[in-house]
């Protein structure tokens, strides 16, 4: 492992990558920062401006807007009581009430400190546990693969929200989307209507800012302007040295529970949230003061969230499985940089995963040093007038999908992904199931095809290894998880009515 640090720390070595991972945590802490905005949104306007980047500077580039993201949404949960991330609802209970109080700029300080701490301990773990699972990965074959995928697209019924038939509705809008152009197996045309245009499927990044930018926009421009909330100070009070020693074990605590869920796929940094911070609350000597304005609350919620960020990426580089929207992003971010996450990119790119883990390293030093010196700065991002900033979103988003093939078709595809999010958004309809379901199709598509293929139809190959078994054995009972959870749900339901 030492040698292949070293030379990963040879190939991350130069200017421009400290420059993205500088300028992507300052961006992301702004994107999170905005309510409305999420760091899946942020990563997807960025992910056209990183093509002609190497790929080390474009996958550092938009880790440190994902990373800063997360943290930034917890600065306009503390001043305006409006989580910039779903992340960051968890930190409103105790980081808003201190707000109240004329302590904005502790509870800023310590969700700065938890998220350095978490963020550090997730990359860790990310450093530690990759090339294991890399390895153990290297035995997988079509039919393995196949059980694997299969299992991941359970991942569609932990971000499906509320409903998880809406959810299932759009995973199989998702993979229908994915089978659109040519069949990779005998060439065949499927749902082109002779469009030349078609031919060659759906591009990504059209597909992904329509679903996630255009939406929002409509949404927002479709909102009628009330009055907007009250921005609080950050007052005089800063962090003492003796409460964040005091809130340590706390945040020490809620990174390893981050660091776990985080490499469960589908689960996601707000669900870590409130568990570090049911957890903390539990092990309490004064629950009581929890909801009330308590620091240690903040740890909680703020470590367990960033604990995340480093653990989504186990399952993304190691099984090339995404954890979360903003890794499925990832997930096509380097397949366009010709990097397929997996087993084989440990073997044939070893030292471009190292670079990157440096520079994943690095992103905690610049989360510190830009938020230390600019939360003044970031704090008065929630009085930028929405006028001005979504029409300037909208360009990006028009340039960004211009940007990907020069063809103005593409354009048109992100207007129409863009119609269809918006009805999405109406009708509560999420759309990360369709992302990852339009990801993870071809992949389960071909890797089933193989394995008929190579079995001359036989079914039974897909049960032939103890890992087949494992992952198809982990699909049944995730679903059989999910139908007692939505039954219980509904009981609940009516017994409430």
């Amino acid at each position: 492992m030492l040698e292949n640090f070293l030379a990963g720390m040879q190939m991350f070595s130069h200017p421009q990558n400290y420059l993205a991972i500088f300028l992507g945590v300052g961006i992301g802490i702004f994107i999170g920062a905005i309510p409305g905005f999420t760091g899946a949104m942020g990563v997807a306007l960025a992910l056209p401006f990183t093509f002609y980047l190497h790929p080390i500077t474009a996958i550092l580039f938009l880790v440190g807007i994902y990373k800063g993201a997360i943290y930034g949404g917890s600065i306009t949960a503390i001043l305006i009581k409006t989580p910039g991330t779903p992340a960051a609802a968890c930190t409103v209970l105790d980081g808003y009430p201190m707000a109240k109080k004329g302590q904005a700029g502790k509870a800023l300080g310590m969700a700065l400190y938890a998220s350095v701490v978490a963020d550090f301990v997730s990359n860790l773990s990310l450093i530690l546990l990759a090339a294991p699972i890399a390895s153990f990965a290297l035995r997988f074959g079509p039919p393995e693969f196949f059980a694997l995928i299969t299992f991941s697209l359970t991942i569609i019924a932990g971000v499906s929200g509320k409903s998880l038939i809406k959810g299932i509705i759009a995973g199989g809008l998702g993979l229908i989307a994915a089978t659109i152009g040519l069949d990779s197996v005998y060439g065949s045309t499927r749902f082109a209507f002779e469009s030349v245009n078609l031919m060659g499927g759906l591009n990504f990044i059209p597909v992904l800012i329509g679903l996630f930018a255009i939406p929002e926009i409509l949404n927002e421009f479709g909102k009628r302007q009330g009055v907007r909330p009250k921005v609080f100070d950050l007052g005089q009070q800063r962090l003492r040295l003796s409460e964040f020693k005091r809130s340590l074990k706390t945040i020490i605590r809620g990174s390893i529970i981050g660091v776990i869920i985080g490499a469960i796929p589908g689960i996601g940094g707000a669900p870590a949230a409130f568990l570090s911070y049911n957890e903390a609350k539990r092990g309490s000597k004064h629950p009581d003061t929890f909801g009330q304005g308590e620091i240690e609350g903040v740890a909680a919620a703020e470590s367990g969230n960033n604990g995340v960020c480093g653990a989504t990426l186990i399952p993304l580089l190691t099984l090339g499985v995404p954890g979360d929207v903003i890794t499925a992003i990832l997930l096509g971010a380097f397949m366009i940089h010709d990097l397929k996450p997996g087993p084989i990119l440990f073997q044939k790119n070893i030292d471009v995963i190292y670079g990157i883990f440096v520079g994943i390293m690095l992103s905690s030093i610049a989360m510190l040093i830009i938020g230390k010196f600019s939360i003044r700065l970031f704090s008065r991002i929630g009085k930028v007038p929405v006028s001005f900033l979504f029409p300037a979103v909208l360009v990006l988003c028009v340039y960004g999908t211009y940007a990907v093939d020069n063809k103005m078709f593409d354009i048109l595809v992100m207007l129409v992904m863009g119609l269809i999010g918006y009805f999405m958004l109406l009708f509560e309809i999420p759309p990360a199931p369709f992302l990852i379901a339009f990801i993870l199709g071809p992949m389960f598509e071909d890797n089933m095809r193989r394995s008929l293929l190579l079995s001359k139809g036989d079914p039974v190959i897909f049960f032939r290894t103890a890992i087949c078994w494992v992952f198809l054995g982990l699909t049944v009972l995730s679903i059989w998880l999910i139908v007692q959870r939505n039954l219980r749900g509904r009981k609940e339901t009516r017994g409430s009515s």
